[in-house]
C-alpha cells in the first residue's frame, strides 16, 4: 500500500510526496512544465490601434494606451522583450508578425503578442479595415515556425467579438459588493495547432468594455492579477483569476439604459500541452 509523505516549502505550499513503487510529485512535476531555462523569457509584441481612417466608421478607442502601456509594464516585469505598434494598418500587422515569426526563436522560452484594437467575431481590426485573427496567429503554427515549436505561444485579445450586451444575472452568492489512435510512435510527431493559447476579453458574439480613464476592463484585470500573481501561479490560474475579477468586479454604466448596468466574462481557449510557470 502506498503511502503519502506531507512536506511544506518555503512559500508554504504542500507537496504530497508519494513513496509508491513510482515515487513522484503529485503536484509539480517538471516532466508537464514547460521548460523556461532559455536565455530569453522571449517577444511580446504588442499592437495598440486607437485611430481609424473615417470610411472603417471606427470610433477613437480611448483609454487604450493606458492599456498597452500597463501592459508593457507587466510583461517587462515577467521577463519579455517588449515592442509596442501604434496604429497599423491591416497590411502593417500582418507583416510585422510575419517577420517576428521568421526570426529565430531558439534562445526563448515562449512568444507573446497582444492586440488591442476594434473588433468582430473572428475578426481583428486595423486602421483600415478588418482582418481575420487567424491570419496572423496561424503565422506561428508548428509547421511555419519552426523555431518556437513546443514552445506556448500566448495572444491576448482585447477587442469585441460582437454586439450583444451581456445583462448579467442576480446571484445570492459570491463576493459582497494513454491509448493512440494510430501505432506511430508520438515523439516524432506535434500536431502544428499545439501550444497555441488565446485569451479574449469576451466570448464570442458579445461587445468588449472598456473605460477611458482606466483602459479596458480585461486588462485593468489582467494587469493586476499579473503584477500580483504572475511569478507564482500557472496560466490557467491567473487567467481564471481575472475572468472572476472581470465577472465579479466590473459592471457598465451609462445614461442611457441601453448601455447600463452591463456584465463582461473573458474566455479562454488553450492548446497547451504543459503547465505554464513564468517564474
Amino acid at each position: 500500500m502506498p503511502y503519502l509523505k506531507t512536506k511544506k516549502n518555503k512559500d508554504g505550499q504542500t507537496r504530497e510526496r508519494d513513496y509508491s513503487s513510482e515515487s513522484h510529485y503529485r503536484i509539480v512535476s517538471p516532466t508537464f512544465q514547460y521548460k523556461m531555462s532559455h536565455q530569453r523569457v522571449g517577444k511580446c509584441i504588442i499592437i495598440n490601434n486607437k485611430n481609424f481612417d473615417e470610411n472603417t466608421g471606427m470610433n477613437v478607442r480611448n483609454g487604450t494606451d493606458r492599456d498597452a502601456g500597463e501592459l508593457s509594464k507587466c510583461f517587462r516585469n515577467l521577463g519579455f522583450d517588449v515592442v509596442i505598434y501604434n496604429d497599423q494598418t491591416c497590411e502593417k500587422m500582418e507583416s510585422l508578425l510575419q517577420k517576428a515569426s521568421e526570426e529565430d526563436h531558439s534562445d526563448c522560452s515562449c512568444f507573446a503578442c497582444i492586440l488591442l484594437s476594434h473588433g468582430e467575431e473572428g475578426m481583428i481590426y486595423g486602421t483600415d479595415g478588418a482582418v481575420p485573427i487567424k491570419n496572423m496567429t496561424s503565422l506561428f503554427r508548428g509547421d511555419k515556425c519552426k523555431s518556437l515549436v513546443g514552445k506556448p505561444k500566448l495572444f491576448f485579445i482585447q477587442a469585441c467579438r460582437g454586439s450583444e450586451f451581456d445583462d448579467g444575472i442576480q446571484t445570492d452568492s459570491g463576493p459582497p459588493n494513454d491509448t493512440l489512435e494510430t501505432d506511430a510512435n508520438p515523439s516524432h510527431k506535434i500536431p502544428v495547432e499545439a501550444d497555441f493559447l488565446f485569451a479574449y476579453s469576451t466570448v464570442p458574439g458579445y461587445y468588449s468594455w472598456r473605460n477611458p480613464g482606466r483602459g479596458s476592463w480585461f486588462v485593468q484585470a489582467l494587469c493586476n492579477v499579473l503584477n500580483e500573481f504572475g511569478k507564482q501561479l500557472e496560466i490557467m490560474q491567473i487567467l481564471t483569476r481575472v475572468n472572476y475579477m472581470v465577472a465579479t468586479s466590473f459592471e457598465s454604466w451609462s445614461e442611457d439604459p441601453r448601455f447600463s448596468e452591463k456584465k463582461q466574462i473573458p474566455c479562454v481557449v488553450s492548446m497547451l500541452t504543459k503547465e505554464l510557470y513564468f517564474n
